[in-house]
């Protein structure tokens, strides 16, 4: 679900274009997708979801399947089959929330209404600061132009912010850390298990936490 949260969208900022250190998430989605599964995932499951469009639905479906046949084997009675299948269910609700955010973006009219509205609040600011400036030295009267540059400058900075904050996921350097999040999670699982092969944190790249 990681890999496919990061995977772009039309309405979404491509900064790949234009970077010269962006992410490359989408472009090397498949080959990151099997080095992380293959150690879980038999090959010929590896080539089922590879075909499906829902890559993330279809393990889950297939960890369903593969509880009831441990449940048919006897590991398990039917309580802890019910637990179980309780808990898939939790991760399919969680997994429909985080894409609910990834694949509908905000109405136009919110973006829209917020760019043209700091338009006009930021060309009504020097007008604003004139009576400020006009009763200081003539020295500093000058100062004026670039304390409205500084200001204009914060609020379409913080347009700017709110403007990528609407899609957390975009597989940019200003998402949330989803990779940070899943392999720490992967961590505790491992060391809960008393398993050997612990992975490390995720490092930073180029100064950022994905």
């Amino acid at each position: 679900m990681r890999h496919q949260l990061k995977l772009s969208r039309p309405w979404e900022h491509d900064v790949r274009l234009n970077e010269k250190y962006a992410p490359t998430v989408c472009e090397d989605y498949f080959v990151q997708l099997e080095d992380d599964l293959k150690p879980f995932l038999a090959q010929h499951e590896m080539e089922y979801i590879e075909n499906k469009t829902n890559g993330a639905t279809q393990i889950l479906k297939i960890q369903s399947i593969r509880l009831q046949e441990l449940k048919d084997q006897g590991y398990f009675e039917d309580f802890r089959h019910m637990e179980f299948h309780t808990l898939i269910t939790s991760f399919y609700a969680d997994q429909g929330k985080s894409e609910r955010i990834k694949n509908f973006p905000f109405p136009r009219q919110y973006a829209s209404t917020a760019i043209w509205l700091t338009f006009v609040f930021c060309a009504f600011v020097p007008f604003g600061l004139l009576d400020i400036f006009k009763k200081l030295d003539s020295w500093m009267y000058w100062l004026g132009p670039f304390i409205s540059g500084l200001i204009i400058w914060i609020f379409f900075l913080m347009e700017k912010i709110g403007d990528y904050s609407e899609n957390p996921f975009e597989g940019t350097y200003n998402d949330v850390p989803i990779t940070s999040i899943a392999r720490g999670i992967e961590i505790d699982l491992r060391e809960m298990i008393e398993d050997d092969n612990i992975p490390g944190p995720t490092p930073s790249e180029n100064g950022f936490l994905m």
